[in-house]
């Protein structure tokens, strides 16, 4: 089942990586050739191909987060939390970008905020594991704790995607917070406001939904979201990051 599992995921991470690679020369060609020149970042602008080609890229650099975190970290990401992440880049960046799903298909934006937080929440209650790794670093959360953290983890990670697109947006001239719609007008007023708050909002929905799955999974001793841990300390890790620290005893006390 593992190799079956490894299989998948290196499946995965090819189609997704070439999906990415792929339109990179024919995005230079785009835009080399003179596509619309205008200042608009709207459908199929000069600032839209510029915008495809900078997501590209950085999906090729992002899906590869994983791969140097369980390096440096010594962990293996959980199955499902990998799977996840690889379909939000493919959903975000491809389809989003490249295909221009976010333009033609209403909603897809709301669709990926609120899968991405579900995700960004359950890698939450993993960074939790993580740092419990450590038997000399003092973490000791209940479960409802635990699953605010992943709650606030979510959350601040959709704020700070959100002031990333304000940034990218004003220092390039592109449509990050598409507030250019696909026929080139510009948002104004209250209008202009809707896509970053309506992602929030999302985001905090998606968060709330992954915290309490979190909280449900820690008190039925669930292990889906604990990542397997390259060390000598894996298997007592393992086993006391999916126990409530209420239910723990200490190793003095014990003796």
């Amino acid at each position: 089942m593992k190799n079956h599992k490894g299989r998948l995921q290196k499946i995965l991470y090819i189609a997704v990586t070439l999906s990415f690679l792929l339109p990179i020369g024919y995005l230079v060609v785009k835009l080399a050739s003179g596509a619309d020149s205008s200042s608009a970042g709207g459908y199929h602008s000069k600032a839209d191909y510029a915008l495809m080609l900078f997501q590209c890229c950085l999906g090729l650099f992002a899906i590869n987060i994983p791969t140097i975190l369980e390096k440096r970290l010594r962990f293996e990401l959980p199955g499902l939390l990998y799977g996840m992440y690889i379909i939000f880049l493919y959903c975000a960046i491809f389809l989003g970008e490249v295909t221009s799903f976010y333009y033609l298909v209403p909603g897809w934006d709301i669709i990926t905020h609120f899968f991405s937080s579900i995700m960004i929440g359950f890698f939450g209650l993993m960074v939790v594991t993580i740092l419990n790794r450590d038997e000399h670093v003092a973490i000791r959360l209940s479960p409802f704790f635990v699953a605010l953290f992943a709650f606030s983890f979510a959350v601040m990670i959709g704020a700070l995607w959100e002031a990333v697109e304000y940034i990218i947006d004003g220092a390039l001239g592109v449509n990050m917070q598409k507030f250019i719609t696909s026929d080139g007008a510009v948002l104004a007023g209250r209008a202009a406001l809707s896509d970053t708050m309506e992602d929030i909002l999302v985001d905090m929905l998606g968060a709330l939904i992954a915290s309490i799955a979190g909280f449900f999974a820690i008190k039925r001793n669930k292990r889906w979201y604990i990542p397997v841990l390259k060390d000598s300390a894996v298997p007592s890790v393992a086993a006391k990051s999916a126990v409530p620290d209420q239910e723990r005893v200490p190793e003095s006390a014990a003796r």
